[in-house]
Parts: structure tokens; sequence; C-alpha cells
């Protein structure tokens, strides 16, 4: 689920009449209705949660339908534009390189990225030959990266050095499955345990459940996480913290599941504890 900001609109007259008529049509693209129906729900203030449940669409759809019809207008934001051949495939390489663009600073003279930016540099860069700016919203929803509403901490220059490693990452990703050599990534986050301070309404027919917005911190637990992608496996461990002793045995738990293995590859970032140092028990203090 992507956790975005709400867009609100105020549809014309003249454009509820338009999606009335519409939908009740006797035959219409049923992705155009959803479309319509889209910007009707929110004019009428339904969140982008009942909007996905009513319509049963992709959450990302939403957003991207609601920035279209401020831009173009509710007749180009419903209607399939005309193909006139096989849409663009950007790979994760050129992902990637858009991504780390976003991360770095905008060029001189501009205070953030905005759609209209990114879409010009990612041309001028030659990441990519041609791109549209819902496509680019697409990737950075797909990454949770919103550069125009908060300042992040992410590489700040994209020298030689760091795109060298970041090519020679994705080629241990492009690897074909091997058996015995096992390509894992690893990581860790700290999640809170925290629970409602006040009880939760269930949901009743005609009415969705709501629950308050507080909410009482009992502390927080570390989780270590691998993921085998071209196997689909993935591996959890909840541990009290991320020091030395703890990701030492997580490795160690995580190879025991590959007792056939000649060899793991692991992709992992360069925290301090992701080392050789940390497999030694006379460096756990």
């Amino acid at each position: 689920m992507f956790n975005m900001a709400p867009i609100d609109i105020k549809l014309t007259e003249n454009d509820l009449k338009t999606i009335k008529k519409l939908t009740k049509k006797g035959w219409v693209d049923i992705r155009v209705v959803k479309r319509a129906l889209i910007l009707k729900y929110r004019h009428l203030g339904l969140g982008t949660e009942d909007i996905t449940e009513l319509l049963d669409v992709d959450q990302s759809l939403i957003p991207i339908t609601l920035n279209n019809y401020f831009e173009f207008g509710l007749k180009r934001t419903i209607e399939d534009a005309p193909r006139t051949g096989r849409p663009i495939e950007f790979d994760d390489r050129d992902k990637a390189n858009i991504v780390a663009m976003v991360c770095s600073e905008p060029p001189k003279g501009y205070a953030r990225w905005t759609l209209d930016l990114i879409t010009e540099q990612c041309i001028k860069k030659k990441i990519t030959g041609s791109i549209s700016k819902s496509k680019i919203q697409v990737i950075l929803q797909e990454h949770e990266l919103k550069p125009w509403r908060e300042k992040m901490w992410c590489v700040p220059l994209l020298d030689d050095e760091y795109i060298e490693r970041m090519e020679d990452v994705l080629k241990v990703y492009e690897r074909p499955y091997n058996q015995k050599r096992p390509v894992v990534c690893i990581d860790e986050k700290p999640v809170p345990l925290i629970e409602d301070k006040y009880e939760r309404i269930p949901s009743t027919p005609g009415s969705v459940g709501k629950k308050d917005y507080e909410y009482i911190r009992n502390g927080s637990v570390n989780v270590f996480c691998g993921v085998e992608p071209l196997k689909g496996k993935y591996f959890n461990r909840v541990t009290s913290n991320r020091k030395k002793a703890e990701f030492a045995k997580f490795i160690n738990s995580l190879a025991s599941k590959y007792k056939d293995a000649e060899k793991i590859v692991l992709i992992m970032d360069n925290l301090n504890t992701h080392g050789n140092n940390s497999l030694i028990p006379s460096s756990w203090k």
C-alpha cells in the first residue's frame, strides 16, 4: 500500500453530467468507467482506500487519475490515448538511475524536484529517451519517494564511483538463478510496538470501521529480513536490537536454510554491522 497525501478535487457541473451519462450507457470500456468514477468519488469526499475497495483498482491509479484531471481535463483523463506502438518499457537500471537522480540535489536554480523537472532531466542526462510524468510518478511511488514534500537523506552526489558500484549491484541482480549460489538481499528495520489507546469501532453495513489517531507506544523491536528474489523466498527474524551479535545470529539462521549451497551471495547496504567483524564473537560488545 502506498502512503500518499490525499488529492482533493471539485468537478464542474458539466463534468459531473458527462460522468453521469457515461455510467448510464449500455456499453463502455470498464477502464474508462473506473477512471470516471475515481473522479466522482473523490469529488464526493471518499478517501483513497474507500475508492480502491469500491472499484477494485490498484491504489496507485487514483493519484495518477486525479493529477491527470488537473493537467488535462476530463476527456483526456478518462479516455485511452491513441496507441502508436508498444509502450516504452523501463528496466531496473533505468528506474535506479531515476531514483538516484531524484535523491540528489536538484539542478542549480531549483529548490526542489518536480515532475516536470524530473522529466526534463531524465532526457537531458540521457537516462531515458522519452518518459511521461505519469510513469515517473509510478516509479516514485514504487520507491515511496516524495521529493517535493520532505527532505531525505540519500546519495549526495552521483559521481563515477557511485554509478560504478550501483551497476555492480544491478549486474548481480541480473544473474540467472543458481541453486548453488543463491542471491539473497538482507536488511533490517525498527518496528514500533503500538496499541490502540481507545477501542476501535468495527465496520457495519454502509459504514467503514473507525480508529482514533492516538496510540500507546510499547517500545520497539528490530526485524531482520532476507529475500531471495528469483526464488520468491523470504526470511524474518525479530530481535531486541540490530547489534553485531544479533546480526551474526541472523546470518547463521539464514545460512542454515541453504545447506546445499556452495556460496550465498548477500546484497546489503554499508551499515557498520554489515561486515565480517560482526561474525567474530569477541567483537560482540
